[in-house]
């Protein structure tokens, strides 16, 4: 049982890490239709892709922390 956990949390670190990297890419092609949008003025665009940049970091770095706690059980280095 204790296995089969390790496995779920190394595929979750996997894909936690995908949604950082998809965020990253996503959002160099989201970002000029946000600013469009009336209802943010241009001074504002810098926080929210702040805001996004941020998200996709931590999505990056949990993913990361899991996929090194998870993978050592099966790769013994």
């Amino acid at each position: 049982m204790k296995n089969q956990k390790q496995i779920t949390d190394l595929i979750w670190g996997v894909l936690l890490t995908l949604a950082g990297v998809g965020v990253f890419i996503r959002v160099s092609f989201v970002m000029p239709q946000i600013i469009k949008i009336s209802s943010f003025d241009s001074n504002s665009s810098w926080f929210i892709r702040f805001s996004f940049y941020l998200i996709g970091i931590i999505l990056i770095g949990g993913g990361i922390r899991k996929i090194f706690l998870n993978a050592k059980y099966f790769f013994k280095c």
